[in-house]
């Protein structure tokens, strides 16, 4: 095996990694925010939102789980990482606002870093290409 083998392999394992450890919380979190598990009703009361907007995020990570896993689709890949990124720095930003400070905001911070990371470490395949994108 060379080199450069070796190095693509690890680049696959280490994006597939990153990204199973992302779908996995996030579609962990969006089943228990779509059922309304008493715990994370909680927090979402804490921080002063509707439960009905606890219902949509959770809805709306599955869906984001099902299109980064499934292959195909690279425009929607793209919403789906801006859709996790923008809800995990919401919850950054709202949790620190309502006084929870940095503890409280440890494991969305983790998630923020996971998504950066399958985002760039994304292969060719779930990229967008440039015949991809309607230019205006």
């Amino acid at each position: 095996m060379t080199t450069a083998n070796t190095s693509e392999k690890l680049h696959k394992v280490t994006y597939w990694t990153v990204t199973l450890l992302l779908c996995t919380g996030m579609f962990a979190g969006g089943v228990a925010q779509a059922v309304h598990a008493p715990w994370n009703a909680q927090g979402f009361i804490h921080l002063g939102y509707p439960l009905y907007v606890m219902t949509l995020i959770g809805l709306w990570k599955i869906a984001g789980v099902v299109v980064l896993l499934a292959p195909g689709w690279p425009l929607v890949k793209e919403w789906a990482y801006a859709g996790f990124f923008f809800v995990m720095t919401g919850a950054v930003v709202s949790h620190l606002a309502s006084g929870d400070g940095i503890s409280g905001v440890v494991w969305q911070t983790i998630f923020v870093i996971l998504i950066i990371l399958s985002w760039y470490l994304r292969p060719a395949s779930r990229r967008l290409k440039r015949t991809d994108i309607i230019q205006a």
